[in-house]
């Protein structure tokens, strides 16, 4: 089983905001924006590698997929639960964030495929000639 790296890295990223927050020293940027940025490309990542890696299926997550959660999350987080619990607070820059990060995450996950593809082709093409 391979290890989820960028899940590791997000929670640890996480883990490291909500130990500022408990300790009371405020960051603007990273305190109020951080998690949101973040919060698309993880969703994404847990769902595609419970689908790929633990029930073995072949799905890649298409952008109907990240517009789809951009849109449910920023509903959920920033409509829904602030009617519902005055510890939320709704923000127009956190669902800018969640795009953002979504966007972001959508153009790396498209690149990286079409890249490694590229990469496997040249490394097949050198040991193929040679």
């Amino acid at each position: 089983m391979k290890v989820p790296y960028f899940l590791l890295g997000g929670l640890a990223i996480w883990l490291g905001i909500y130990t500022l927050r408990k300790n009371n020293i405020i960051i603007p940027i990273i305190n109020d924006h951080l998690t949101d940025l973040i919060t698309i490309p993880l969703y994404s990542y847990v769902i595609k590698y419970i689908m790929n890696d633990i029930l073995n299926h072949h799905w890649k997550p298409d952008f109907q997929f990240y517009i789809s959660s951009f849109i449910y999350i920023s509903l959920l987080f920033e409509l829904i639960c602030p009617i519902i619990s005055p510890r939320f607070t709704s923000d127009i820059f956190d669902v800018l964030a969640y795009f953002l990060g979504g966007f972001f995450y959508y153009l790396f996950e498209k690149y990286r495929i079409r890249f490694s593809v590229f990469k496997n082709n040249y490394i097949l093409n050198k040991i193929t000639n040679h």
